[in-house]
């Protein structure tokens, strides 16, 4: 086996490699850098809740990879099978082993419905719908939908993009107003959290939301089981709501439920979205690159300010698969590519002072309807982080206009033009 080798080496070419790679032939265009994805479109995923809101056009949220692999980049249109960390080198599906000096690894996340029982057998089939997987089946559905109980739902996993289940709701509960449905309709947000959002300014916000829309909140609700053909979802209570009931609900309403002792309740719906488990992929998971213990365990473990890794110091990560304790955004990929690229600058100079400039800035657009959105951003320990220049001229915690306007068309504009090409 012939063995390849490059300076630098990307795992992915999502968001979060593609930045990486740009960022690094501006700062050296003669750095040898690769990148290793086996995709042939590279998608703008933040829109696909807008898809199956019926206000986004699928086509445009995607580009031929070849089109945003920055020029100078070596692209292998391959996957990686294995990491020999203690090596510095890898294999991939196709049978190249590569080694590298330097090795940025952000694949992004695995979807996997295998880990609620039943629901791969029924996502994006009949009444189960996801915009993860599938946003243009999930617009078909919510368009058609006549009434009855419509329960959004998430897993106890980690999820890109925390915010989508409840801003697909809003959407839809905002639709079906418009077409006349709402009234014969019961809305049901079912999560294992514990409050509706974990920044207490957008918290309070999104609490009038749901209040103003009458959506019943079930909290400490964990989905471990969808029974497809009987149209019901499973949900094991936490013991502190089994403990104190008061804590399971906001805005009660009657909806068929069927309960086995305190702690396990099953929920009838006629339409169900939900955000489905995620993990990092198994080529991740199954390397010395991940955490063993602890609460990021089975995600890449990285210093949290550095985004180098704990054991393997010519390493990095960042994006979805990195082991943080932030949300999983293109937002938080946004910072966290110039400190990962400053830093493998230094290393490459010769340097061991590292710059530990991510302070786990990430950002939630939530939309709460159509031309309706709060711009949630906010940094570790659910500190509000919202942006200086944005805050002066508008309330970015209260719903508004202009934050819609920045979501539909600022925002995939500056992904394609100036992110992307490593400018922004």
């Amino acid at each position: 086996m012939t063995t390849l080798h490059h300076e630098i080496l990307i795992i992915g070419a999502g968001t979060a490699g593609i930045t990486v790679a740009a960022r690094l032939k501006h700062r050296d265009p003669k750095a040898d850098v690769a990148l290793i994805d086996p995709a042939e479109w590279h998608y703008y995923q933040p829109a696909w809740t807008l898809v199956g809101a019926g206000t986004y056009n699928y086509e445009n949220t995607r580009r031929p990879m070849r089109s945003v692999i920055p020029k100078g980049v070596t692209w292998y249109q391959d996957a990686v099978a294995a990491f020999d960390p203690d090596h510095n080198r890898l294999t991939t599906r196709d049978g190249r082993e590569i080694s590298y000096d330097y090795l940025v690894v952000c694949p992004g996340i695995k979807i996997d419905p295998t880990l609620v029982e039943g629901l791969a057998e029924v996502l994006d089939k009949d009444d189960v719908i996801s915009v993860y997987t599938d946003p243009k089946f999930a617009w078909e559905k919510i368009r058609s939908f006549k009434g009855g109980t419509a329960l959004f739902t998430q897993p106890t996993t980690p999820i890109k993009c925390g915010g989508a289940p409840q801003k697909i709701m809003y959407l839809a509960d905002d639709y079906w107003r418009k077409a006349g449905v709402r009234d014969q309709s019961t809305i049901v947000f079912a999560t294992p959290g514990t409050v509706i959002f974990g920044v207490p300014e957008f918290r309070a916000t999104l609490e009038k939301v749901l209040d103003r829309k009458d959506i019943m909140v079930k909290f400490y609700h964990e989905l471990v089981r969808v029974d497809g053909a009987n149209k019901v979802a499973w949900y094991h209570i936490k013991a502190a709501a089994v403990e104190d009931p008061a804590k399971q609900v906001r805005n009660p309403k009657p909806i068929e439920e069927e309960w086995v002792g305190n702690d396990m309740v099953g929920i009838h719906y006629d339409l169900m979205h939900l955000a489905p488990p995620q993990t990092a992929p198994d080529f991740v998971r199954n390397s010395k690159l991940v955490c063993e213990e602890g609460p990021q365990k089975g995600w890449v473990c990285v210093d949290e300010h550095t985004l180098q890794h704990k054991q393997y110091p010519n390493v990095f990560s960042l994006g979805d698969v990195a082991g943080l304790p932030t949300a999983k955004t293109g937002a938080a990929v946004r910072k966290q590519a110039p400190v990962v690229v400053e830093n493998l600058m230094r290393l490459r100079s010769g340097r061991t002072d590292l710059w530990a400039g991510y302070n786990g800035y990430s950002s939630c657009p939530l939309v709460t309807g159509y031309g309706k959105m709060v711009l949630a951003e906010f940094a570790y320990g659910n500190k509000r982080a919202s942006d200086p220049l944005i805050s002066k001229f508008v309330d970015t915690t209260k719903e508004n206009y202009s934050m819609w306007l920045l979501k539909k068309y600022g925002l995939p504009f500056m992904y394609w033009n100036l992110m992307l090409k490593g400018r922004a």
